[in-house]
């Protein structure tokens, strides 16, 4: 009797374990960063085109008109960089759906919606 608690008890550890390796990838990043698993401390680009080089240029988002005119200024925001970037990490998304989430989580936290009006119930709009 013991035994076929022992063997139903893998099976069902073995067979829930396959399931969660399976649908990773729909439920990983929900997940707090365990300690470890990025990195300690990375340098972030100083300029348009170590953006590029990043990966924090798009067809949508060109950057590469900046660096053509020899903008001299610094790139782009630092906090957005890094908020960006371990968007795309996390979720592994490329950078312009990580623009986007990053966005919509500003907006959220400013209380504006996802249509781009305000969540103020005292908002009046003349159109």
């Amino acid at each position: 009797m013991f035994y076929y608690l022992v063997y139903s008890l893998t099976f069902a550890v073995l067979v829930f374990g396959t399931a969660l390796y399976v649908t990773r990838n729909s439920w990983l990043h929900y997940l707090p960063a365990l300690p470890g698993t990025s990195y300690i401390y990375s340098r972030l680009p100083n300029s348009f085109a170590g953006d590029i080089e990043a990966g924090l240029s798009s067809n949508t988002f060109d950057l590469g008109a900046n660096v053509d005119s020899g903008d001299g200024r610094a790139g782009l925001d630092d906090d957005a960089k890094t908020e960006i970037l371990k968007i795309m990490k996390r979720r592994r998304l490329r950078f312009d759906e990580a623009r986007r989430v990053y966005m919509e989580q500003r907006f959220s936290a400013n209380g504006i919606g996802a249509d781009g009006l305000p969540k103020d119930p005292k908002f009046v709009s003349f159109s």
